[in-house]
């Protein structure tokens, strides 16, 4: 069992949903994404997201986009991803990185996963990887023993369900929204049925993401899904507050992760 599923296997024991919270690396500066994650985990979060920081994030909504370009301005590169991951993995918790696919890509496929897994890294979610072009990465990562993380999303039939959660290791990431990522005051009622679909094709845990930023939103997702995943929230906690706001935010979000 590897440490991702670890912490969903001991959140369920909880009777709870595992709290994923991103920061893009970089941002607002490298020490400061460690100090700001450092206290994301203090209050409350189970496994953490790094982004990797690229000029041209389609999915991502302003204020991922926002941060990123701060992060990339700062001189952020694939090394200091590497080390963010390296200082936030001893931290104990699972650290994953999401990128998208041409970073990792120009960088090496091999010496990635090498480089990953030799920081402590647990898991990737190729933001933009599609299983018929992942052939490469599903080699890579399983000779470095590090967990896959593909999307599906509200359109995705349950024959592309069926097929991304074949290749899938870590978790299954299910979002919420259709479009770009960004806190939002609701949360489709389509998701529900998103994860059940999913949940049908597999057993790894199913998280969701793009669009949660209120306990309520957590508390909501928890009843249905095995982990709820928080970016732009805490992009926007941590542009208000530093790394205190931070964790306030994961404290709040924590507890609304209960079943009841």
């Amino acid at each position: 069992m590897s440490l991702i599923h670890e912490v969903f296997a001991k959140a369920k024991n909880e009777n709870r949903a595992a709290l994923i919270g991103y920061l893009p690396a970089g941002f607002p500066t490298a020490a400061g994404a460690v100090e700001c994650i450092t206290a994301m985990v203090e209050g409350g979060v189970d496994i953490v997201e790094i982004g990797l920081p690229y000029s041209d994030p389609v999915m991502d909504g302003p204020t991922i986009q926002a941060a990123v370009d701060i992060a990339l301005a700062g001189g952020t590169k694939i090394s200091t991803v590497l080390d963010t991951v390296r200082q936030v993995s001893a931290l104990g918790v699972p650290t994953l990185v999401m990128s998208y696919w041409n970073p990792i890509e120009r960088f090496g496929v091999e010496k990635f996963a090498a480089d990953f897994k030799s920081v402590g890294g647990a898991g990737v979610i190729t933001a933009d990887l599609t299983p018929e072009e992942a052939g490469s990465w599903i080699t890579a990562t399983d000779s470095q023993d590090v967990d896959r993380v593909f999307l599906v999303a509200l359109s995705s039939t349950d024959a592309r369900i069926a097929k991304v959660a074949d290749i899938t290791s870590g978790f299954v990431y299910a979002g919420a929204v259709m479009g770009v990522t960004g806190a939002r005051s609701s949360v489709s009622d389509q998701v529900r049925g998103l994860v059940e679909r999913t949940k049908a094709h597999t057993d790894l845990p199913v998280a969701v993401g793009l669009g949660v930023s209120t306990p309520e939103q957590a508390h909501e997702i928890a009843q249905y899904a095995d982990g709820v995943i928080v970016g732009s929230a805490f992009v926007n906690a941590i542009n208000a507050g530093g790394a205190d706001a931070a964790r306030e935010l994961a404290k709040s979000l924590a507890s609304g992760l209960a079943r009841v």
